[in-house]
């Protein structure tokens, strides 16, 4: 894609608006399991296809999404969302009832696919060409304030006035998203011209043979780093937590119990979110490049991950999952920047990222709950996710011996 410097504040606006529309989503992961009867639920089992569905909705939503970028501006696919983010939350308000719900979050998903491929592109058209780790650290950093912010208010207020008074008020400040799009977006930006096909280069070339590897790798590398992190450590660290610890766990001289000690531990990466993803990002815009720093990354989170599984006095068990959390953030961002490095990157490659990553994300669940119902199912789990991202590191490492070694022959032609 070409690289235009125009707006670059663009990119913050799109993580901003995202951010808000954020807020409903959210603030559910942390209300719904407990406060599911005020949304009219019957059963705990409605509150689970809820909280996943959106993401199934995802993977037929994104190539239309993407279909549809390629003819619309940036400014008009932000707009959609934010009408679509609004409608939801504020349903959540509004109307009760599993059907109603089902609907309501269909069309979170529909809208979060607008959000993620309109900030994807966001970072490839506007960020500087060599800030582009900065950018996109930025643009991570700061929409995840909206995960950060839905928890931490929907924890509060919720069973202070109920879910829906919650749900209306972040529907709400969904919708003042649009402002900040009216007032700060030039008409027209991010319009399908910004966005042309890769360039046309013959197969035969070495340039186009290492190129479509990387895009390659980098798939790869997004499908299980989305599938590990939000897939099954999201939604299996409350049960190691209860199956090494216990249903309740003395903290400090403190009883808690295993659902808040996990809670406590996730939300704690949206708090570094905005900080240390920027600074990772502008670290990869060194000379050494993000490609290193990935394998880095991928190593010692590697190692680590394969210890969560351990029973351990807890305080070292919590140093090493925050320290795995934070090994997230920092893949995260390095491999999305490591995806639209390229000018040559399209619209097409950027929608196929994002659905892959969705899958990654809607399988983790279901695979971490088969294989921990087996004997000793959470060290297979974790150890064989360690062995993934070790896989992945030398993946990565053989990538760049290869380009190392092309370079060579290119200097000594």
């Amino acid at each position: 894609m070409m690289k235009e410097n125009k707006k670059p504040n663009t990119i913050k606006v799109v993580a901003l608006v995202t951010a808000l529309s954020l807020l409903g989503d959210s603030m559910l992961y942390i209300a719904l399991p407990i406060y599911w009867e005020q949304a009219g639920l019957e059963s705990l089992w409605q509150v689970g296809v809820l909280l996943s569905v959106n993401r199934f909705v995802r993977l037929p939503a994104a190539p239309f999404v993407g279909w549809l970028y390629k003819r619309i501006s940036l400014k008009t696919g932000l707009v959609i969302a934010t009408l679509l983010g609004a409608l939801t939350t504020l349903g959540y308000g509004l109307f009760t009832g599993f059907i109603a719900w089902v609907i309501l979050r269909s069309l979170w998903g529909v809208a979060w696919s607008f959000f993620r491929i309109g900030g994807l592109a966001s970072v490839s058209v506007y960020a500087k060409k060599d800030e582009v780790g900065k950018s996109m650290g930025t643009y991570n950093g700061l929409y995840r304030l909206g995960s950060l912010f839905g928890m931490l208010l929907g924890g509060i207020f919720v069973p202070l006035v109920g879910l829906q008074a919650v749900a209306v008020a972040f529907g709400i400040l969904t919708l003042s998203g649009l402002f900040f799009i009216l007032t700060f977006m030039e008409q027209g930006s991010g319009r399908s011209a910004v966005f042309p096909h890769a360039p046309k280069i013959p197969f035969t070339s070495a340039e186009t043979v290492q190129f479509r590897n990387k895009l390659l790798l980098v798939s790869i590398s997004g499908f299980f780093i989305t599938m590990l992190m939000q897939g099954i450590l999201a939604s299996t660290l409350s049960s190691v937590i209860e199956n090494n610890q216990g249903e309740f766990v003395t903290l400090f001289q403190v009883m808690v119990s295993a659902a808040f000690l996990s809670g406590f531990l996730q939300s704690c990466r949206w708090i570094w979110e905005p900080f240390l993803a920027r600074r990772v990002g502008i670290w990869s815009d060194g000379r050494a490049g993000r490609v290193p720093l990935l394998i880095i990354s991928l190593i010692l989170t590697g190692v680590l991950y394969g210890f969560i599984s351990f029973d351990m006095p807890v305080i070292f068990w919590m140093i090493i999952t925050l320290l795995v959390l934070a090994g997230a953030t920092v893949m995260t961002t390095l491999n999305d920047a490591v995806a639209i490095d390229d000018e040559k990157t399209s619209m097409n490659f950027l929608t196929g990222y994002t659905i892959i990553q969705d899958i990654g994300a809607a399988i983790g669940p279901s695979i971490a709950f088969m294989i921990i119902s087996m004997a000793s199912g959470f060290s297979y789990l974790y150890i064989g996710g360690a062995v993934i991202l070790l896989v992945l590191a030398l993946s990565w490492t053989l990538f760049l011996m290869k380009q190392d070694a092309h370079r060579g022959r290119r200097r000594d032609a």
